[in-house]
């Protein structure tokens, strides 16, 4: 009877634990909702896949702050304009939507997926290495969509935005460019013994060792190539190969700085660590968590040892 009543209370103090926790964090997470907009830059971006429903996108509107839509800049991404920025099918379903806020410079690009579960194929150091491939730095970029899409045609819908600001149009090389970037990297994923956060480190290695040796010719970049695919233990075919060295041996060509290109890729990284830790109010926080149910645990086990 005893044992019965203790963990009875044992359960109880771990549910309230929980709730007081969960509810602890949403309220600090939700406690400064109000838009704020940037004098700076202006109204940020909300640009929407023209596949979209109303009542679709009412709901990225939604997943994305857009609580007052004079605060924002609508704009629509259509099959037009896949056309345009990366050479793509006119007649393709753009459902990806994205909000993009832009920040002073050396601040980093920072993604946020809102609906990773709708997101299959890319991930955000993907989105963040093709973004910065294509010029576009120092933003909050956030990506929703309400059904299940690859992610691709995200990209499109971020190049219109920033050619929609004033003065802030993109090379459209860099865009193809790109975006090849990103389609070889999910191609990548694909394959057996390859993951997305290993292809997306194999990405950012090789740039960042472009910008340390400034290769000066393409037998140079693949070297970078071949030497990073070894450190890193990766195998990759023939094919697969040359396409990587391919890829960049044309950014070397556009003369892409990869110097630049390096320091906002650390700072993505950073601002996404300060961003979790910002929401939870502590760094250690979900350490402290995990230590105390282990001993919560280890102590119910004792009492029914």
């Amino acid at each position: 009877m005893l044992k019965r009543v203790l963990k009875l209370m044992a359960i109880s103090a771990v549910l309230t634990l929980a709730l007081n926790l969960g509810t602890s964090v949403f309220a600090d997470s939700n406690s400064n909702d109000e838009e704020v907009i940037d004098e700076q830059y202006g109204l940020p971006i909300v640009v929407y896949g023209e596949a979209l429903s109303p009542s679709q996108k009412e709901e990225v509107r939604s997943l994305l702050g857009v609580k007052d839509p004079s605060k924002v800049k609508e704009i629509t991404v259509t099959g037009d304009d896949l056309v345009t920025y990366i050479k793509g099918d006119r007649h393709s379903n753009m459902y990806s939507s994205a909000k993009i806020t832009r920040k002073d410079s050396g601040e980093g690009l920072v993604i946020k997926q809102v609906t990773p579960e709708n997101i299959t194929e890319v991930t955000n150091e993907m989105y963040g290495n093709a973004l910065l491939t294509a010029g576009i730095q120092d933003a909050v970029v956030e990506v929703a969509s309400p059904v299940k899409v690859t992610g691709h045609s995200a990209l499109v819908g971020i190049y219109k935005a920033y050619d929609a600001g004033e003065g802030a149009g993109l090379d459209k090389d860099r865009t193809e460019v790109a975006n090849e970037e990103l389609n070889l990297a999910t191609d990548l994923a694909k394959k057996e013994g390859l993951d997305q956060d290993k292809v997306s480190e194999l990405l950012t290695e090789i740039k960042k060792e472009i910008a340390a040796q400034n290769p000066a010719t393409k037998e140079e970049v693949a070297q970078i190539v071949d030497e990073q695919l070894k450190a890193l233990g990766i195998q990759l075919s023939d094919q697969d190969r040359q396409l990587l060295i391919d890829l960049f041996e044309k950014m070397r060509g556009l003369n892409i700085n990869f110097d630049n290109v390096q320091s906002q890729l650390e700072n993505l990284s950073q601002d996404i660590q300060k961003r979790i830790e910002e929401t939870i109010g502590d760094p250690g926080f979900l350490q402290k968590v995990s230590d105390f149910f282990k001993e919560l645990i280890n102590s119910i086990k004792s009492i029914f040892s």
